[in-house]
């Protein structure tokens, strides 16, 4: 499960224990943490702290928390731009100057998850503008390496993932999972599993080339109508569908647990820090509370 923070302090709540006490109630085995920096324009040649990026003693607090609950962690540092909009059209107009400074930003977190035993990182998330330059984000993955040992992915969009030159570089092939499904509003859980088959028959294929194990990084559906027309998108609907999203949780566990490639899913996230929440927790991608998290429980912890 995703604990997104979206102020400096948010890992430092008081909320944070009782959101991992949650997360771990799920059956749920991993938590993942997203400190985000930003760029001002897609062009720009470097990324900066703002009062949004979660402070590094916030995000040790919260790791340490997590591991207290017995739960394993992933850091997956985001690059987003100060405005809004779509990270994937970031394309820095000086890239030598750009991935220094991406190395500078990784490799800060690389540190601090080796120094707080974090089980496993993202060196990039949906950068889609910078991904195809196979040398430069090969030397970005030689700095992290040198700081951090555990298992690297980088969490390429659903769009994305076949054209990434760098994944021998890389130790699981991530991919942020949000496929559109249907045409139109469905609560059918065998109409969205006859969707995914074709892709999760190209998935078995891709990751029998390249010899490694595909994680879902992100994958999620708000709790509107139509999520599943457009699972990336927060406001397909103002219409409130718990059925919709439970249905396509089931989906998508239906279709893809026990495979043997598949390394997992994290879930896109749990519920927003008190106030922060732009969406109504009605509407929004959190399954806690409604129908979708009892889907997690019957195949992560069942029995409860």
């Amino acid at each position: 499960m995703t604990l997104p923070a979206w102020n400096t302090d948010d890992y430092d709540s008081p909320q944070a224990t009782t959101y991992l006490r949650q997360i771990s109630a799920t059956g749920a085995r991993w938590v993942t943490f997203t400190p985000t920096w930003y760029q001002d324009r897609v062009g720009d040649p470097d990324m900066h702290t703002t009062d949004e990026t979660a402070a590094d003693n916030s995000l040790r607090n919260v790791i340490r928390l997590a591991h207290d609950a017995g739960l394993k962690t992933m850091v997956k540092p985001h690059v987003d731009l100060a405005k809004g909009g779509d990270r994937a059209r970031i394309k820095p107009k000086d890239p030598e100057a750009w991935f220094a400074a991406y190395e500078r930003f990784i490799t800060h977190y690389a540190q601090l998850a080796a120094d707080t035993g974090v089980e496993e990182l993202a060196v990039g998330t949906e950068l889609a503008g910078t991904s195809q330059d196979g040398p430069h984000w090969s030397k970005v993955i030689a700095a992290v390496r040198a700081r951090y040992k555990g298992p690297l992915t980088y969490a390429a969009n659903y769009d994305e993932y076949r054209r990434i030159p760098f994944w021998n570089d890389l130790d699981v092939i991530g991919i942020d999972a949000y496929w559109p499904l249907a045409d139109q509003a469905t609560t059918d859980p065998a109409q969205l599993r006859r969707a995914w088959q074709p892709i999760a028959d190209q998935l078995a294929a891709f990751s029998g080339r390249l010899q490694r194990k595909i994680l879902f990084t992100e994958a999620g559906y708000a709790s509107q109508r139509g999520t599943t027309t457009a699972p990336y998108s927060w406001t397909v609907s103002k219409t409130e569908d718990d059925a919709e999203q439970a249905a396509a949780y089931q989906a998508l566990l239906d279709t893809f647990d026990n495979k043997p490639w598949w390394a997992g899913v994290c879930w896109w996230m749990w519920d927003d820090w008190p106030d922060s929440g732009e969406t109504a927790k009605s509407l929004a991608y959190t399954p806690h509370g409604k129908p979708a998290e009892q889907v997690l429980r019957k195949w992560w912890a069942p029995g409860t």
